[in-house]
């Protein structure tokens, strides 16, 4: 059996810089497991581009020297915001080789937990023992179908988490539903590579998000006050943005407030750079589908109003819904034991669960950190706060960390 200090699970944003910032710590035995990006590889479609802006494109390292600019030096090439996807891809790996070359990419099966750790069961039967437990594993375990589609096949209706590569839909009649990030780039992929689309979505106005207006009106606003309203992180409208970037202010203020700031920054939206890609695609706002079945080899749908469609393909454009519980590798008497709300963890400092020496990264800390924690611009906070944890708890909290956390300048 193999023993370490840490284990971390993922080897996204959030399992890299976890896995950079730990190993800052003298004598720690931090072991991370993952494919390298693999959901940014695996599971968002080709040509897809960054919604968010350079600087909160950043995967934060310790030493300030794994930037995009770094890796744009090293490897002889060059793109800008927005940041194309295989451009993000070739960084992350990047990162991963300067950082954790030594990535264990062999799959964990199942963790259970006891009063000394954690054990790691890997795919191959080996055991690996850990005092700590870091679960950085992304968000596709968490893509949410609704109900009018939950039992149809795949071939009909899918998740746009389950798509590389929509040129296979060329020709076909797809109905796209969602007015997200992923539900508008989508449709304009899928109309670019000669699909016939039409977006469906319960709200009656899309949402557009930054792009020229926003610069507009940071521009008018001048530089000084534009700092003062918008933080570097880009999430959040004028104001709000500059409180979630502070996760350890969020945190401190009462649930419906933190629950109100959430909401209105990461309302369903699309980034401005879309709005001339969809124009031309037929779109159904203010409309639901009510249910959906098979008809041959196509699919039939009614919306609220009860018009009717018989297209080839669903594609759900739904988001995700955290819940850890999801999470496979857990054993089942462990996940039940972690402290949540509805599926979100309840976590302390450091990102720590109910359990002790169970941390979760990125998407899990939503609840208890806010809407930082979605984006990959958390990985400046949730390192940070993650070494000080441990590196404290390691050296009986004499350890200190410095914090020049870019995720919270303003």
């Amino acid at each position: 059996m193999t023993n370490c200090d840490v284990a971390i699970i993922g080897a996204g944003p959030y399992g890299l810089s976890a896995t950079a910032h730990l190993r800052t710590v003298k004598g720690l035995d931090v072991h991370t497991f993952g494919e390298p990006m693999c959901f940014w590889e695996r599971n968002m479609p080709k040509g897809m581009l960054l919604r968010s802006g350079w600087e909160a494109s950043q995967i934060a390292d310790p030493n300030h020297s794994l930037t995009m600019e770094d890796y744009q030096a090293a490897s002889h090439t060059h793109f800008s915001s927005p940041v194309p996807l295989d451009c993000f891809m070739g960084y992350g790996n990047w990162y991963q080789r300067q950082a954790v070359p030594d990535l264990d990419q062999r799959k964990v099966a199942r963790v259970e937990s006891d009063a000394k750790g954690f054990r790691l069961i890997l795919e191959e039967g080996e055991t690996v023992f850990s005092r700590r437990l870091v679960v950085a594993a992304g968000i596709g375990s968490f893509a949410w179908r609704p109900p009018e589609f939950a039992d149809l096949p795949s071939s009909l209706a899918s998740h746009t988490s389950e798509h590389r590569e929509l040129r296979s839909f060329a020709g076909k009649q797809v109905l796209v539903i969602g007015c997200g990030q992923s539900a508008l780039e989508s449709a304009a992929l899928l109309h670019e590579c000669g699909a016939h689309v039409e977006l469906v979505a319960r709200t009656r106005k899309i949402n557009w998000l930054g792009g020229v207006v926003s610069k507009t009106i940071q521009f008018s606003l001048g530089p000084t006050i534009s700092k003062l309203l918008y933080a570097p992180t880009d999430v959040g409208p004028a104001g709000i943005s500059q409180i979630v970037a502070r996760p350890d202010l969020v945190r401190q203020l009462p649930r419906p407030i933190q629950d109100r700031l959430r909401k209105r920054s990461v309302r369903p939206g699309g980034a401005r750079w879309l709005v001339a890609r969809v124009r031309n695609v037929g779109k159904s706002l203010g409309r639901f589908v009510v249910c959906a079945a098979p008809v041959g080899e196509r699919i039939k749908v009614r919306l609220d109003d009860g018009s009717e469609r018989i297209i080839d393909h669903v594609l759900l454009g739904t988001g995700y819904r955290v819940d850890v519980s999801k999470y496979d590798f857990l054993a089942p008497e462990l996940a039940q034991s972690i402290s949540r709300f509805g599926g979100y963890p309840r976590l302390k400092e450091g990102f720590e669960s109910s359990v002790p020496g169970l941390h979760f990264l990125g998407a899990p800390g939503v609840w208890s950190f806010g809407p930082l924690m979605q984006f990959v611009v958390g990985t400046h906070y949730a390192s940070r706060a993650l070494l000080r944890c441990v590196a404290g708890k390691a050296a009986g909290g004499r350890v200190r960390v410095s914090e020049p956390i870019v995720a919270e300048a303003g």
